[in-house]
């Protein structure tokens, strides 16, 4: 086999470090991106923050995880990294003289200033499990060490919303056999954790939930029928079946609506209250207004960070051009950052007016008047790839007078009428909302009616598409809509 050299010439598409930089911003939510400038801001000492942003972005920063708590010593009083409100720390007392200079009365130094003026600073108490909570009243209350062991083994059971699942022979089998532990023992522990508060705590199954709390309350007629129909009829109850359920509890409809209402009052999940969820914030990145009698889109300078080259390290740089070290290498990031990030905004803005000239409709009337909306559509009339428009509808969030959308949100399928056009599924999953809520309670629409009604406003809706949108409003079947 002979060996030859040839020579081709082919093209191809690289991404510069500077485009896939752009790419990466543009694709982040706010708080992510005031993430990745903290660490710019730490690696980077030509970058910089402008005057007058500390405080604004510091809240802002203080939001994204506590990543952006710390300022670094290598920038002077002008040139400080933005970082969360920190809190002073303060040590408890050890000694009676130190309790005297915090009460104002002892002859040390006082531990804060004598400033009138000076708030106190609010600290948010840490919240309490359902475990901790139920754990408390069990050290108060007169138990046996034995007795005292086996509820808080039950305890250490229960689910977040206060169920336990294992059966008492499981929990048994779990206990040392030295300790010489019965069935009874259990059961009886177990009535000690159904004592506790919230009232409800402990039971297995949702029937017994209902029921322990209907026992806690006053005994009447209308209690015993709600404790028959949480232990004997809680299936008929909950298809709405008023007919067979009157007949088979044995009362009357006004005995039977009042129990109903007894029970609706009730808490089939008691431990949810204890468990902690984390809050998310949104910070908009646009803001719309009316101005003029025209919907106007406008960057929210809340969101905007603004950034600029340290001049110091760049008249160093300037005054030694011909060294190409690392402060060179630091200024061209530091300029490709900036070019990007306004870029990036740029980009938002421009994607922000084109939906809101689209959806003008939506801004006067509501999620009525929504019209059907794609990414081609705003991708060819901003002459950008409609991979592009996706990243810049993620996770980026829009202020207007009817609340805060994710952009993604004036997006969304269609379905025809029978005029030719198009409805946009918001607007009628809007339609669906109205109808429900203007519905008789005592014979609620079915999907069927629903699908009638829009049919006779010209959108044509299948029976299983108004399921569909309406398992999407967590709207429950007509069955569970029905009242007395």
């Amino acid at each position: 086999m002979k060996h030859t050299l040839q020579l081709r010439l082919s093209q191809h598409l690289t991404l510069t470090p500077q485009l896939q930089q752009s790419i990466r911003l543009l694709q982040l939510s706010t708080l992510e991106l005031n993430q990745e400038i903290e660490r710019f801001l730490l690696e980077n000492p030509m970058l910089e923050r402008e005057d007058g942003d500390e405080e604004r972005f510091g809240q802002i920063a203080a939001q994204t995880a506590g990543a952006n708590g710390e300022s670094t010593d290598r920038r002077d009083s002008d040139d400080q990294v933005e970082a969360a409100p920190q809190r002073e720390e303060k040590t408890e007392p050890t000694s009676f003289d130190e309790m005297s200079d915090w009460s104002g009365t002892g002859s040390g130094t006082s531990a804060r200033d004598d400033d009138e003026d000076t708030d106190f600073q609010e600290f948010q108490a840490a919240p309490t499990s359902l475990r901790d909570h139920l754990n408390q009243q069990v050290s108060l209350a007169p138990l046996s060490d034995r007795d005292r062991i086996l509820v808080r083994l039950l305890i250490e059971a229960l689910d977040d919303d206060g169920y336990l699942h294992q059966s008492l022979e499981d929990l048994l089998a779990l206990l040392p056999p030295e300790y010489e532990f019965e069935l009874e023992d259990l059961a009886i522990a177990l009535r000690h954790v159904q004592c506790l508060e919230p009232t409800g705590i402990g039971a297995r199954s949702p029937q017994e939930c209902l029921k322990l709390q209907l026992l806690a309350t006053l005994p009447s007629r209308v209690r015993d029928v709600a404790v028959d129909i949480v232990e004997n009829h809680l299936e008929l109850l909950a298809e709405r079946n008023f007919t067979r359920l009157k007949r088979a509890v044995g009362c009357s409809e006004d005995e039977l609506r009042e129990a109903h209402a007894l029970i609706c009052t009730l808490d089939p999940h008691p431990g949810s209250q204890y468990s902690s969820q984390e809050t998310r914030y949104v910070v908009p990145d646009v803001v719309v207004r009316k101005v003029r009698g025209r919907w106007t889109a406008s960057l929210n300078i809340e969101a905007m960070p603004r950034l600029r080259v340290n001049a110091m390290y760049a008249s160093i740089l300037q005054q030694n051009r011909g060294s190409s070290g690392a402060l060179s290498s630091h200024l061209q990031e530091a300029r490709w950052l900036i070019k990007n990030v306004q870029q990036r905004f740029d980009t938002i803005l421009r994607v922000s007016q084109a939906i809101v000239d689209q959806q003008r409709q939506f801004f006067d009337y509501g999620d009525v008047a929504m019209r059907p909306l794609t990414l081609r559509e705003i991708a060819d009339q901003l002459e950008l790839h409609e991979s592009t428009i996706s990243r810049v509808t993620t996770q980026k969030f829009m202020a207007t007078p009817r609340g805060v959308f994710e952009l993604k949100y004036f997006f969304g399928s269609h379905v025809s009428t029978d005029t030719g056009g198009a409805a946009s599924s918001t607007a009628i999953r809007a339609l669906i909302r109205q109808l429900v809520d203007a519905e008789d309670r005592k014979k609620p629409l079915s999907d069927a009616k629903i699908a009638d009604l829009l049919g006779q406003q010209g959108i044509v809706v299948a029976r299983r598409t108004i399921a569909k949108y309406r398992e999407s409003l967590n709207i429950p079947p007509v069955s569970q809509r029905k009242t007395f």
